[in-house]
Protein backbone atom coordinates (compact mmCIF):
# COMPACT_ATOMS: atom_id res chain seq x y z
CA UNK A 1 0.00 0.00 0.00
CA UNK A 2 1.22 3.48 -0.66
CA UNK A 3 2.05 6.20 1.83
CA UNK A 4 -0.60 7.74 2.88
CA UNK A 5 -0.41 11.36 1.20
CA UNK A 6 -0.82 14.32 4.33
CA UNK A 7 -2.91 16.62 3.65
CA UNK A 8 -2.42 20.53 3.53
CA UNK A 9 -2.88 20.76 7.41
CA UNK A 10 -0.99 17.79 8.04
CA UNK A 11 1.90 18.99 5.95
CA UNK A 12 1.82 22.43 8.01
CA UNK A 13 1.91 20.80 11.70
CA UNK A 14 4.95 18.92 10.55
CA UNK A 15 6.15 22.16 8.96
CA UNK A 16 6.05 23.55 12.21
CA UNK A 17 7.13 21.24 14.11
CA UNK A 18 10.32 21.14 12.50
CA UNK A 19 10.80 25.00 13.19
CA UNK A 20 10.04 24.65 16.42
CA UNK A 21 12.94 22.17 16.85
CA UNK A 22 15.12 24.17 14.95
CA UNK A 23 14.38 27.58 17.30
CA UNK A 24 15.20 25.32 20.35
CA UNK A 25 18.24 24.07 18.79
CA UNK A 26 19.72 27.88 17.53
CA UNK A 27 18.79 29.17 20.82
CA UNK A 28 20.28 26.61 23.25
CA UNK A 29 22.85 25.16 21.11
CA UNK A 30 23.90 27.82 18.49
CA UNK A 31 23.77 28.48 14.96
CA UNK A 32 25.97 25.33 14.01
CA UNK A 33 23.89 22.90 16.22
CA UNK A 34 21.53 23.24 13.57
CA UNK A 35 21.88 21.01 11.15
CA UNK A 36 18.82 18.62 9.22
CA UNK A 37 20.21 15.87 10.80
CA UNK A 38 19.41 17.22 14.48
CA UNK A 39 16.27 18.85 13.86
CA UNK A 40 15.38 15.77 12.43
CA UNK A 41 16.20 14.13 15.43
CA UNK A 42 14.10 16.42 17.77
CA UNK A 43 10.89 15.56 15.47
CA UNK A 44 11.34 12.13 15.03
CA UNK A 45 11.97 12.32 11.49
CA UNK A 46 14.66 11.66 8.68
CA UNK A 47 17.03 13.94 7.40
CA UNK A 48 15.56 13.07 3.68
CA UNK A 49 12.25 14.15 5.00
CA UNK A 50 13.12 17.06 6.12
CA UNK A 51 14.09 18.39 2.27
CA UNK A 52 10.55 17.82 1.14
CA UNK A 53 9.86 20.87 3.27
CA UNK A 54 12.69 22.67 3.65
CA UNK A 55 15.82 23.14 0.98
CA UNK A 56 18.30 24.13 3.53
CA UNK A 57 18.87 24.68 6.42
CA UNK A 58 19.75 28.31 5.66
CA UNK A 59 15.92 28.45 4.41
CA UNK A 60 14.99 26.45 7.65
CA UNK A 61 16.17 28.95 9.73
CA UNK A 62 14.46 31.79 7.70
CA UNK A 63 11.81 30.47 7.76
CA UNK A 64 11.60 30.67 11.55
CA UNK A 65 12.76 34.33 11.69
CA UNK A 66 10.27 34.94 9.57
CA UNK A 67 7.73 33.04 11.00
CA UNK A 68 8.48 35.09 14.55
CA UNK A 69 8.20 38.10 12.95
CA UNK A 70 4.91 37.74 11.54
CA UNK A 71 3.49 36.53 14.90
CA UNK A 72 5.05 39.71 16.23
CA UNK A 73 3.76 41.49 13.48
CA UNK A 74 0.06 40.06 14.05
CA UNK A 75 0.12 40.63 17.68
CA UNK A 76 0.50 44.58 17.60
CA UNK A 77 -1.76 44.68 14.57
CA UNK A 78 -4.51 45.69 17.40
CA UNK A 79 -2.89 48.77 18.44
CA UNK A 80 -3.00 50.16 14.62
CA UNK A 81 -6.67 50.80 14.93
CA UNK A 82 -6.48 53.22 17.81
CA UNK A 83 -7.46 56.55 16.51
CA UNK A 84 -5.58 58.70 19.30
CA UNK A 85 -1.61 59.16 17.87
CA UNK A 86 -0.48 59.12 21.19
CA UNK A 87 -2.50 56.64 22.52
CA UNK A 88 -1.88 54.32 19.33
CA UNK A 89 1.95 54.95 20.32
CA UNK A 90 1.86 54.18 23.99
CA UNK A 91 -0.12 51.01 23.57
CA UNK A 92 2.08 49.88 20.88
CA UNK A 93 4.75 49.23 23.23
CA UNK A 94 3.00 48.14 25.84
CA UNK A 95 1.93 45.63 23.04
CA UNK A 96 5.23 44.99 22.15
CA UNK A 97 7.11 44.38 25.66
CA UNK A 98 4.36 41.93 26.24
CA UNK A 99 4.66 40.02 23.09
CA UNK A 100 8.46 39.92 23.90
CA UNK A 101 7.92 38.60 27.83
CA UNK A 102 5.59 36.33 26.82
CA UNK A 103 7.21 34.70 24.41
CA UNK A 104 10.86 34.59 25.22
CA UNK A 105 12.21 31.66 22.84
CA UNK A 106 10.45 33.67 19.41
CA UNK A 107 11.96 36.93 21.29
CA UNK A 108 15.50 35.40 21.56
CA UNK A 109 15.70 33.81 17.62
CA UNK A 110 14.37 37.65 16.45
CA UNK A 111 16.74 39.96 18.52
CA UNK A 112 19.00 38.14 20.65
CA UNK A 113 20.78 35.92 18.49
CA UNK A 114 23.27 36.21 15.46
CA UNK A 115 21.45 34.67 12.52
CA UNK A 116 21.12 35.13 8.89
CA UNK A 117 20.43 39.03 7.16
CA UNK A 118 17.40 39.85 7.00
CA UNK A 119 17.82 41.18 3.31
CA UNK A 120 14.33 41.24 1.96
CA UNK A 121 15.09 39.91 -0.61
CA UNK A 122 14.99 36.31 0.95
CA UNK A 123 12.40 36.84 3.47
CA UNK A 124 8.42 36.05 2.70
CA UNK A 125 7.83 38.92 4.62
CA UNK A 126 6.18 41.30 2.47
CA UNK A 127 8.22 44.89 3.20
CA UNK A 128 5.75 47.26 4.54
CA UNK A 129 3.02 45.00 4.69
CA UNK A 130 1.60 45.81 8.01
CA UNK A 131 0.00 42.20 8.36
CA UNK A 132 3.45 41.26 8.11
CA UNK A 133 6.28 43.55 9.29
CA UNK A 134 6.27 44.65 12.65
CA UNK A 135 9.35 47.07 11.62
CA UNK A 136 7.16 48.98 9.15
CA UNK A 137 4.26 48.81 12.26
CA UNK A 138 7.04 50.72 14.39
CA UNK A 139 8.01 53.54 11.83
CA UNK A 140 4.26 54.13 10.97
CA UNK A 141 3.07 54.29 14.55
CA UNK A 142 5.43 56.98 15.77
CA UNK A 143 5.57 58.75 12.26
CA UNK A 144 1.97 59.25 12.43
CA UNK A 145 2.68 60.56 16.07
CA UNK A 146 5.04 62.76 14.79
CA UNK A 147 2.87 64.46 12.31
CA UNK A 148 0.69 64.67 15.32
CA UNK A 149 2.29 66.87 16.87
CA UNK A 150 3.14 64.87 20.07
CA UNK A 151 6.59 64.98 20.45
CA UNK A 152 9.23 67.91 20.80
CA UNK A 153 10.06 70.06 17.83
CA UNK A 154 13.46 69.46 18.07
CA UNK A 155 12.97 65.92 17.60
CA UNK A 156 12.88 66.02 13.42
CA UNK A 157 13.21 62.20 12.57
CA UNK A 158 10.87 59.97 13.15
CA UNK A 159 12.59 57.30 12.56
CA UNK A 160 15.33 58.02 14.83
CA UNK A 161 12.49 58.81 17.47
CA UNK A 162 11.19 54.85 16.58
CA UNK A 163 14.55 53.15 16.52
CA UNK A 164 15.25 55.05 19.92
CA UNK A 165 12.14 53.70 21.30
CA UNK A 166 12.38 50.35 19.87
CA UNK A 167 16.34 50.53 21.34
CA UNK A 168 14.22 51.10 25.55
CA UNK A 169 11.90 48.39 24.66
CA UNK A 170 14.69 45.83 23.28
CA UNK A 171 16.52 46.46 26.74
CA UNK A 172 13.86 45.78 28.93
CA UNK A 173 12.71 42.90 27.14
CA UNK A 174 16.07 41.43 26.67
CA UNK A 175 16.93 41.85 30.47
CA UNK A 176 14.25 40.33 32.00
CA UNK A 177 14.12 37.35 29.59
CA UNK A 178 18.44 36.75 30.33
CA UNK A 179 18.33 37.99 33.47
CA UNK A 180 15.23 37.73 35.40
CA UNK A 181 16.60 34.88 37.84
CA UNK A 182 20.14 36.44 38.46
CA UNK A 183 20.24 36.65 41.77
CA UNK A 184 23.27 38.95 41.60
CA UNK A 185 20.95 41.58 40.60
CA UNK A 186 18.11 42.84 43.06
CA UNK A 187 15.70 43.70 40.57
CA UNK A 188 12.92 45.71 41.23
CA UNK A 189 9.35 44.78 39.85
CA UNK A 190 8.78 44.11 36.77
CA UNK A 191 5.56 46.21 36.33
CA UNK A 192 7.47 49.27 37.87
CA UNK A 193 10.14 48.81 35.37
CA UNK A 194 7.98 49.12 32.14
CA UNK A 195 6.08 52.28 34.03
CA UNK A 196 9.70 53.65 34.58
CA UNK A 197 10.87 53.07 31.22
CA UNK A 198 7.52 54.32 29.99
CA UNK A 199 7.48 57.66 31.94
CA UNK A 200 11.23 58.11 30.89
CA UNK A 201 10.46 58.28 27.28
CA UNK A 202 7.64 60.07 27.77
CA UNK A 203 9.26 63.41 29.36
CA UNK A 204 12.20 62.93 26.85
CA UNK A 205 10.11 62.65 23.91
CA UNK A 206 6.75 64.58 24.19
CA UNK A 207 6.16 67.91 23.87
CA UNK A 208 5.69 69.72 26.76
CA UNK A 209 1.99 70.74 27.45
CA UNK A 210 1.09 74.67 27.84
CA UNK A 211 -1.86 75.37 30.22
CA UNK A 212 -3.55 78.92 29.73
Amino acid sequence: MPPKVKTSAEKQVVRTAIMDAARELFIHQGVEAVTMRAVAQQVGYSATSLYLYFSDKDQLLRAVVDADVIKLAQSLKSTLSISDPLQRFLQFGQHYVQFGLTNPNHYRMMFMTQHLPCDPAFSSIEQNNPEQDAYSQLIDVVTSAWHAGVFKPTLTDPVLIAQTVWAAMHGLCALQINLADDAWINWRPLEARVQAMVSMCMHGLMKETTHE
